[in-house]
């Protein structure tokens, strides 16, 4: 096997001796040749099984000569549009264009299309009627049955209909694309592949479909909204690898989607196989010119333990996409992985992260999941932590430490996120003496979204009873330690069922921290999620309850400005916002009050002028902001509140961090 990139060009590919590709992948994402990057393991796995792969990254979706240039594959091309959903990566909460795309070089915006898995599909097939065109990716993985699209405000279909497509790799595709592949390399014609776990596919009828549960059908769902929150629901019960049926979404009686079951999780031996595939570890060497792929540096220097999670956020579209069933490496393999990046000449001996979707996950929640899956109607740890809930971070801390002993590391950081409940649910309190001794960098990044337990409920996170017990944990672990850190929570505005009360009630949380948030995430509608689902229908689809939604601009606009109303600019808003709310009683001069009464010279919004201690100005200040993405399978607008800690009004030094 050659040590090198795959081929992107024809000169490539005859270096090799190769004449024709087995397969050839087209990304929306530059060619990064590492394991963070779905293109990459995917490529990795096929070749290590003797198939030959070449690479179009960022294909010109306006030439048709530009998915010409490794020629017809052998087998059949898979599409990917990267490593996010194109729209996530394009626009805002606002839906206003993103002024850099950090998986293209030199970070430059513009190098894929909007709904990039339908246009290369259909670019694909201008050009190749006949090849066989599987989809994969994030987006691919979200939008495989009938969606809501936040951008255009509509119900759409199948991407697997709408890009011409004849199949879907959706989830984490290592087991199905493997099997997909033998499958045509057998003889077996595309459309004849109806049987592999973890795809997607289309018929005209369901006579030869067994055993399956039959879905609303579109134009059904599209005349009622309540249709497709029943269709959701089911969707999301069914998302498990080992209960989950199968799915059949009608289109006008004329034509069927078919989902197949998810493939089943990966071993721990299999997962280390995917993860001690000969990865360059680096972007394309043709990128070196225009400065690189900048959504490397995020990754370069972290290792991924583990996928699945157990956690059920409502707003997070990991459990549909890599399910509820944790996977983790072995610590041999983690090791090994340290030890390649010491010898790596940019490394400073800092590790950057030792996570996933969430770090201190390292197996399955309960020990009945591996035999009977995840529970289709319970969640593990809401609405309070399930009585076969196994909390024990002793595998966690034992790898934490086995890390930190490589030569050449000086410290390892776990930045990808911890569920504090969880935490919480580990009497011994182990891990947390060691999070807080060796693994926090002075601040601590932690989710607690909201403090009103209505709000909360909906999105799936604990009571914020629970958030202030793991504040009070953790600043007395950190005083036992004699360490001085600090705890920044990430919030959310706008969430479904959160009316201008609760805004209110988080804002009123924040005076008493004594801090103001230099950026507010906004809960933003994306592909295949629960909140989403009640963003479109105003239905929780898991009780079929009605929920409030703030779908109004100017009212998301008051939500937001509530939780920075210290800021001038926000004052009109946020004094509108009190109003509308019954709140007057915060406009004053008591020190309980958010904003004090407008002078009356003083009149317009950005005319109001500053006087010392106006507004409580004089106390606020702020720490820099970091965006976080979760190992290119997950992305928001989100930084995290910044300034005091949330140690429940402890005021503490300021720190520079």
């Amino acid at each position: 096997m050659i040590q090198d990139y795959l081929p992107i060009s024809m000169e490539d590919m005859r270096r090799r001796g190769w004449e024709q590709c087995d397969f050839v992948y087209v990304s929306g994402d530059a060619y990064v040749d590492h394991p963070s990057f779905g293109h990459a393991i995917i490529s990795r796995v096929l070749e290590s099984r003797g198939y030959r792969v070449g690479i179009i990254a960022q294909p010109d979706w306006r030439d048709r000569e530009s998915i010409q240039i490794l020629g017809k594959p052998r087998l059949g091309f898979l599409v990917s549009a990267g490593n996010m959903d194109s729209m996530v990566n394009h626009y805002t909460v606002s839906k206003k264009r993103r002024k850099t795309d950090s998986y293209t070089p030199g970070g430059v915006m513009g190098r894929r299309p909007d709904y990039a898995a339908v246009v290369y599909g259909n670019l694909i097939r201008s050009v190749y009627k006949d090849s066989p065109i599987i989809l994969g990716g994030i987006e691919a993985s979200l939008r495989r049955l009938a969606h809501y699209d936040y951008w255009s405000d509509k119900l759409k279909r199948s991407v697997l209909l709408d890009s011409q497509a004849d199949l879907i790799s959706y989830g984490m595709g290592e087991r199905s694309i493997v099997e997909i592949a033998d499958a045509l390399n057998a003889g077996i014609a595309v459309k004849d592949i109806t049987f592999i776990d973890g795809t997607v596919f289309r018929t005209k009828s369901l006579d030869s479909v067994y055993d399956y549960r039959l879905l609303p059908d579109f134009e059904e769902m599209k005349a009622d909204r309540k249709k497709y929150a029943e269709s959701f629901a089911a969707q999301y019960r069914n998302a498990d690898a080992f209960s989950g049926r199968r799915l059949a979404e009608p289109y006008g009686g004329t034509v069927f989607v078919v989902q197949n079951p998810p493939a089943k999780p990966l071993s721990r031996q299999e997962m280390d196989d995917v993860y001690d595939l000969p990865y360059m570890r680096g972007y394309h060497p043709s990128y070196e010119a225009a400065g690189g792929v900048p959504a490397l540096q995020e990754v370069k220097f972290s290792l991924i333990s583990n996928r699945g999670c157990f956690g059920g956020c409502s707003f997070c579209a990991l459990t549909f996409h890599q399910g509820r069933i944790v996977q983790s490496r072995s610590h041999e393999s983690l090791v090994r992985e340290a030890e390649l990046l010491t010898h790596d000449p940019d490394f400073k001996g800092y590790i950057h992260d030792v996570g996933g979707p969430t770090a201190n996950f390292r197996f399955p929640a309960c020990e009945k999941q591996l035999e009977k899956g995840a529970c289709p109607d319970r969640q593990c740890l809401f609405p309070r932590p399930c009585r076969n809930l196994r909390a024990d971070h002793k595998d966690y801390v034992s790898l934490l430490r086995k890390l930190r002993a490589v030569p050449g590391v000086k410290k390892v950081f776990i930045r990808s996120g911890i569920r504090f409940d969880y935490v919480l649910e580990d009497k011994s309190r182990e891990f947390l003496r060691e999070l807080c001794r060796y693994h926090v960098s002075g601040q601590l990044k932690v989710a607690p979204e909201h403090v009103s337990d209505s709000v909360l409920r909906l999105m799936g996170k604990p009571e914020n009873a629970v958030y202030r017990q793991f504040v009070k944990e953790y600043r007395e672990m950190n005083r036992h330690l004699k360490m001085e850190q600090y705890l920044v929570p990430y919030l959310m505005s706008s969430h479904p069922g959160s009316t201008l009360k609760e805004a209110v009630e988080l804002a009123e949380h924040l005076r008493d921290l004594g801090y103001m948030p230099e950026q507010v995430q906004d809960f933003y509608p994306t592909p295949s999620t629960i909140s989403t689902c009640m963003y479109y229908t105003g239905y929780d689809c898991r009780t079929m309850e009605k929920v409030y939604v703030p779908r109004n601009p100017h009212e998301k606009a008051m939500q937001r400005a509530l939780i920075q109303y210290r800021d001038p600019k926000n004052y009109d808003l946020v004094v509108e916002a009190l109003r509308k709310a019954g709140r007057t009683d915060l406009i004053g001069f008591d020190k309980k009050c958010l904003v004090r009464p407008r002078k009356p010279a003083e009149s317009g919004p950005g005319q109001k002028k500053e006087t010392k201690g106006d507004s409580h100005h004089e106390n606020s200040h702020r720490h820099g902001s970091v965006l976080r993405n979760g190992k290119g399978e997950r992305h928001s607008d989100r930084r995290p509140v910044s300034g005091r800690s949330a140690d429940l009004g402890h005021r503490e030094k300021k720190r520079k961090t």
